[in-house]
């Protein structure tokens, strides 16, 4: 039932020049000994899962075998083994302390450069209006296991204050991280096949999946400490997470893009709906509350037709995390690639998907419609599965890894709301 988040890749073409483009490692200069000259293996790219047709990351290229990485001395199972041997041990430093929470920041934009942000541009960011505290990190799209996981590396004292309270609590989690674990997001972990306590492979590294958190921010499936993510060969201070909960949204992305470099990439951490203009009463002007959609708001019965039909030819094919199709499928993957069969540009991950269209009743819902789930226990507001509303209490979905797309019953069980859609405001989520 669970979603899995990709790595990104998707209004319109103002967006695609402001957002899309992949940020690399630079190759550091002959003699020069730097870790992300020896580790060229991580594929870096922007960490947004917004709308399909808005933004998101590029097209990655291929991605470099981990058999191939160049290190100061091949990593062998001879070499991890003579490392996990007691005697004899290594000193090894205390990892670096981590402060406590003194207070939670609401995380509103998410920003990802192509190359390190000044501290004179963290400044002007923090200047904005509305503005009321940045966080700088380290963003990249790492190979593990064989999957591209979305990657930051944080200061896990300061870091901590922007995620979700159960996550920002937890003591333990990010001593863990400090201490060179990972967290990793509970999608992640139970259907991206990264279970508690399993020792990962990434740019010729080992890493423990130390904890589940799911940090509720675009595409981000995992959490590693800047030490870690130095090592990893992720690039510096390229990424800001944007504290700003009173602000429009899109006039804070504007003003963020003004004074970020060119190329910056801007998503909405929690996009809203943005529905059309109420209804002005008959008698005194005044806004009703009441919200009126234009004709032509909603799929026509043509594109709702194409859309299932596209969904329906997929039963059978295989769940697999991270999946767009044609062949295989995560989720919010199924729902994304049948409705642009019907021309349809939906936002790539659910939570974005959960505000393409206004909200119905379980009892009005219609063949075409979108069913969410938030289900995530290590942040229960977060929507984190979605189906297609196939009609008479049934649904098509994608579930989980080891099914396949096929028909089930509606489960109202953490059932978060019934999404019409709206071709116009699905093009438009960031």
């Amino acid at each position: 039932m669970f979603e899995g988040r990709t790595r990104v890749s998707h209004l319109i073409h103002e967006a695609r020049q402001d957002l899309a483009y992949a940020p690399r490692i630079r190759r550091a200069a002959p003699g020069l000994r730097r870790r992300r000259r020896l580790l060229p293996v991580v594929l870096v790219v922007l960490l947004a899962a917004l709308a399909a047709g808005t933004v998101v990351v590029v097209t990655l290229p291929e991605r470099v075998p981990e058999t191939t990485v160049a290190l100061r001395r091949p990593v062998t199972t001879e070499t991890v083994r003579a490392a996990a041997t007691p005697a004899p041990a290594p000193t090894r430093a205390a990892p670096p302390p981590v402060a406590p929470l003194t207070s939670i920041h609401k995380p509103s934009m998410f920003v990802v450069a192509n190359r390190a942000l000044s501290s004179a541009v963290v400044a002007k960011v923090a200047q904005i209006s509305g503005v009321r505290a940045v966080e700088r990190a380290d963003a990249a799209e790492v190979g593990m296991d064989g999957k591209r996981v979305q990657t930051l590396g944080v200061d896990p004292s300061t870091f901590r204050a922007y995620t979700p309270k159960p996550t920002a609590r937890s003591d333990r989690l990010w001593h863990n991280v400090s201490a060179g674990e990972m967290a990793v997001s509970f999608v992640l972990g139970n259907d991206g096949g990264m279970p508690l306590g399993k020792i990962v492979s990434a740019a010729g590294r080992n890493l423990r999946v130390g904890a589940y958190a799911t940090m509720g921010m675009g595409a981000i499936d995992a959490v590693v400490s800047r030490e870690t993510a130095r090592a990893l060969g992720v690039p510096e201070n390229n990424a800001l997470v944007v504290s700003a909960p009173r602000a429009d949204t899109a006039k804070l992305r504007a003003a963020l893009l003004r004074v970020l470099p060119r190329g910056s990439q801007v998503a909405a951490i929690n996009p809203v709906l943005r529905a059309p203009v109420q209804q002005p009463g008959k008698q005194t002007g005044k806004q009703t509350g009441r919200t009126v959609w234009p004709a032509g708001s909603f799929m026509t019965a043509e594109q709702i037709r194409t859309a299932l039909t596209a969904a329906v030819g997929k039963l059978g094919r295989p769940y697999v995390w991270g999946a767009e199709g044609p062949d295989t499928f995560d989720c919010s993957g199924l729902v994304q690639w049948a409705y642009a069969q019907a021309g349809v540009k939906m936002p790539r991950v659910t939570h974005q998907q959960f505000v393409a269209g206004p909200q119905v009743s379980l009892a009005q819902a219609q063949p075409g419609d979108l069913l969410f789930w938030r289900s995530d226990p290590t942040n229960p507001g977060y929507v984190s599965h979605v189906a297609i509303y196939w009609g008479d209490g049934k649904m098509l979905q994608a579930p989980r890894t080891g099914d396949v797309v096929k028909f089930s019953p509606v489960s109202t069980r953490n059932l978060a709301g019934v999404v019409r859609v709206s071709p116009v405001v699905a093009a438009r989520v960031r």
